[in-house]
């Protein structure tokens, strides 16, 4: 397999993605919630919500309904507890209370249903997802997808379902055993192409290690508009931009910037826009997009970096077109490539006046 490090760890995320996976190696299975993260009230075939009671007492006289439920389910954020206070999940002498502010006398009969956190309720198995999951190779340990474009990677704030996590979930029962289902670096909601998941725990852990030395490497076709040169390395460090906590920018070193370089090939130029290869020397959030967008190359679609929509695409024009690794078991080489979906092969043509070549 190549050598070069120009196309290691060529996830527009991978950095932060394996750092986090490789602190939960060790403690695989403290990320696994085991417990009620898939209870729920109502459901004849799941275990029935734990509901905690008790009487305020005369040194809790006088304090907020939410402080004394908090300290009554001191496993959860006091957070949390509001929101199940909202949710209708909190009585007070016998009486729905959905007041967290609401003031309790001694004597007063409390109960609360303990409906888990969104975060524990997310690592399931979501069957239905299973459609979503476009498998490029699968062997004992190791698989490799073909992420599709609008697919979210990893549950978080706003979608706690419906992620590749509960896909893998649902996959492979080996999946619950691993932080993360196995998932070792990610993709942009809105980026397309292939990603590596581990199957067992050798795997992850040698595939973590395997990023962490740039020996994982992948190649990005892009479409930016502007006249991009036709070739450059890109070497500015990117960091949380000051101005919004959405975006990653160029940020001085001083001032928390990683790291970050790019280089860019132009293959072809038409309509505006320029077709592109990306290879990653390292792995930082958003990494093609920012680098792009800072020498005045926004991506096509990518309307949070100023990028306007083009070609019949509406996000970003990002897709992850070859991977090449050793096997995280066996060591043997192993190359895939990815054709773009056809949104953005269409698009591509437009560009370049031909269909994409394979690589």
């Amino acid at each position: 397999m190549p050598s070069s490090p120009a196309g290691s760890r060529c996830d527009d995320r991978d950095d932060e993605a394996a750092r986090a996976v490789e602190a939960d190696i060790d403690s695989a299975s403290d990320v696994i919630d085991e417990a009620a993260g898939e209870t729920a009230c109502d459901a004849a075939d799941e275990a029935p919500i734990e509901c905690r009671r008790a009487v305020v007492t005369a040194g809790q006289h006088g304090q907020r309904l939410d402080k004394v439920l908090a300290a009554l389910a001191p496993e959860f954020s006091r957070s949390h507890v509001q929101h199940l206070i909202d949710g209708g999940h909190a009585q007070l002498q016998g009486q729905p209370a959905r007041v967290p502010s609401r003031k309790v006398r001694a004597g007063d009969e409390l109960a609360l249903e303990l409906v888990p956190t969104d975060e524990s309720r997310a690592f399931r198995a979501e069957p239905a997802m299973r459609e979503q999951l476009v498998i490029v190779h699968e062997d004992e340990h190791l698989l490799v997808v073909h992420k599709p474009a609008g697919l979210v990677v990893h549950p978080a704030a706003g979608h706690w379902s419906g992620t590749l996590l509960n896909a893998l979930l649902a996959h492979h029962a080996g999946a619950a055993a691993l932080p993360r289902a196995g998932i070792v670096h990610r993709l942009d909601k809105d980026t397309s192409g292939l990603m590596l998941v581990g199957k067992t725990l050798p795997a992850v852990t040698a595939l973590v290690r395997d990023i962490a030395a740039r020996d994982v490497q992948r190649l990005y076709v892009a479409l930016a508009w502007g006249h991009v040169p036709d070739e450059l390395s890109i070497d500015e460090p990117i960091g949380r931009d000051p101005r919004s906590r959405l975006r990653m920018a160029v940020v001085s070193t001083a001032r928390g910037g990683r790291v970050a370089r790019t280089d860019v090939q132009c293959v072809a130029r038409g309509e505006g826009a320029g077709a592109l290869r990306c290879r990653l020397h390292t792995g930082r959030t958003h990494q093609i997009r920012v680098h792009l967008a800072s020498g005045g190359w926004p991506l096509v679609g990518d309307s949070l970096y100023g990028g306007r929509a083009g070609f019949g695409l509406e996000r970003q024009a990002l897709h992850a077109v070859r991977l090449a690794l050793l096997h995280p078991l066996t060591r043997q080489p192993l190359a895939f490539h990815a054709p773009p979906p056809p949104d953005f092969a269409r698009a591509w043509e437009q560009v370049a006046g031909a269909t994409m070549a394979p690589d």
